[in-house]
């Protein structure tokens, strides 16, 4: 795949103008798994905005993915680690004129943002930021280090040798919630835990202080941020969120001072972070540059990323600014089914 990085050097624009011209009005969701309601709606943005518009998805297994049985259309490709995943999505995106990309899961974006030029001159966006950006965002160190730059609090790192408990502990890569611990006294710090290389060391931020909150953040072409939406996570199940709260917020003027221009930044991010009221600190972790499982709360309160999306990429309209959403919106999740009759699969 070494052929895939090296490109030629046009602008930006130009690359657009070509993707203008071809006029691709389909969409593909990567990885759609069961995001049932994020397809939905970019299905039902999508129609509103360009009637004749479809949205396809793909998976490993689509058969066995309700988000890719009710889409218009689904796609089997090789695992994103795989050498013709890149051509693959490519020649799905030829075939059935798709102009617009969307990644939804971590694996996938090292790759696509590695590759989003190589698909900018087939005509096809994919929405998602610079690849340098993906790189601090999959390594928690690096994400650390940008929030400093920015001015943005993080845990205070521990030394796992010279400990002060509890430590929160955690791998720099890792994601929902996977191999995550609290420590609280020296017994618990075990053999695997003092040798596995991919952990980090923090201080724990007490729960009974800080409410965790995660903020859903849109920028545009011109990597200016268009629209925050913290939702606080009330209940989380398997490391997303299963009931939460939108909150308008001192978070939406933290986050617009310090991270209303991101050069290589664009489409949707999901910053994670805990907020103490009382003195307004804030304490962040994470960044996801997808979309993130609890968008659909934001978009149901009039967060509308999806339409922004579409209008800037599709019908080339810049973006402006907006906090026209609906504060205290609760969801409510629950488990639903999609039954698909006289299937091979």
């Amino acid at each position: 795949m070494t052929e895939l990085y090296l490109y030629r050097q046009v602008t930006m624009e130009q690359r657009l103008s070509v993707r203008k011209e071809m006029m691709k009005n389909n969409v593909l969701i990567t990885s759609a798994g069961k995001r049932v309601s994020l397809t939905r709606k970019i299905m039902k943005e999508l129609r509103l905005l360009i009637g004749d518009g479809r949205v396809y998805t793909c998976d490993m297994n689509p058969a066995m993915s309700p988000a890719c049985v009710i889409s218009d259309g689904l796609f089997k490709v090789p695992p994103c680690t795989s050498e013709d995943y890149t051509d693959t999505l490519l020649t799905i995106c030829i075939e059935h004129q798709i102009g617009l990309i969307v990644p939804t899961i971590d694996t996938e974006l090292f790759i696509l943002s590695a590759n989003k030029e190589y698909f900018l001159e087939q005509g096809i966006c994919v929405v998602i930021s610079d690849h340098d950006f993906v790189i601090r965002c999959l390594d928690k160190r690096k994400t650390s280090e940008f929030f400093v730059q920015h001015h943005i609090g993080i845990p205070e790192p521990r030394d796992k040798w010279n400990p002060v408990f509890p430590m929160f502990v955690k791998p720099y890569d890792g994601s929902l919630s996977a191999n995550i611990h609290i420590i609280r006294k020296p017994e618990e710090m075990t053999v695997q835990i003092m040798s596995d290389p991919k952990l980090i060391f923090q201080e724990y931020i007490d729960r009974s202080e800080y409410k965790e909150f995660s903020v859903d953040m849109y920028y545009g072409r011109d990597h200016k941020v268009k629209c925050i939406v913290p939702r606080e996570r009330l209940v989380v199940r398997a490391g997303e969120i299963s009931k939460g709260i939108t909150r308008k917020n001192y978070l939406v003027s933290y986050l617009k001072e310090r991270m209303g221009y991101i050069p290589g930044l664009i489409g949707c991010i999901c910053v994670q972070l805990f907020y103490r009221e009382r003195d307004d600190n804030v304490v962040a972790f994470e960044i996801n540059p997808r979309f993130g499982g609890g968008y659909p709360l934001s978009y149901c309160a009039g967060a509308n990323f999806l339409k922004m999306m579409f209008l800037e990429y599709l019908l080339y309209e810049p973006q402006d600014y907006s906090d026209d959403w609906c504060d205290n919106t609760l969801m409510l999740r629950y488990d639903d089914e999609i039954i698909v009759y006289d299937t091979e699969a």
